[in-house]
């Protein structure tokens, strides 16, 4: 097997005789994932609100509400639920919402969410943009939360709901 460096590309030949590269990046141990920038996400939530349907029945609608002065971009929300049911594992498919734009002193709306999943953990991991720089992170209700005791007044919607910021 040789390896060829070219202007900063390292080349090298696998056992069948096919060519890959790769840029090696030099290691600097002066830069750590410390000096990478994290931004705290403030005055932006996660809410599950019930609601009425249609059909005049009981709905659970989970929403992105943004309390910011300021636009969010690029909204990429990830949801999952994951626990424990009858002692056994369980995990729900990982769903992605692009919601794209939400306003400044504005909502929009994720998901609907039936009951079954209340038991388990519910996960929303939310990521936008804000001012070019990128914001992210998980909102977790736990398993029972989603329940009628641990209401509030959700803002901008006006209605009560269980809401985590």
């Amino acid at each position: 097997m040789g390896v060829v460096e070219n202007r900063g590309i390292t080349f090298w030949k696998t056992l069948q005789g096919q060519w890959n590269s790769a840029v090696i990046l030099e290691h600097r141990n002066d830069i750590m994932i410390k000096d990478i920038p994290s931004f705290v996400v403030e005055d932006v939530a996660v809410a599950v609100v019930p609601e009425l349907n249609k059909e005049g029945a009981r709905q659970w609608n989970c929403y992105l509400i943004n309390m910011r002065d300021d636009r969010l971009d690029g909204v990429l929300v990830t949801s999952t639920g994951y626990g424990q049911l009858d002692h056994q594992d369980m995990k729900t498919s990982t769903l992605r919402h692009f919601l794209d734009v939400v306003e400044p002193h504005s909502f929009a709306k994720i998901e609907t969410l039936i009951e079954d999943v209340f038991p388990l953990n519910n996960e929303y991991w939310v990521s936008y943009y804000l001012n070019k720089d990128i914001y992210d992170k998980r909102f977790i209700f736990l398993p029972g939360t989603i329940a009628e005791q641990n209401f509030v007044q959700v803002p901008l919607i006006n209605k009560r709901g269980v809401m985590i910021r």
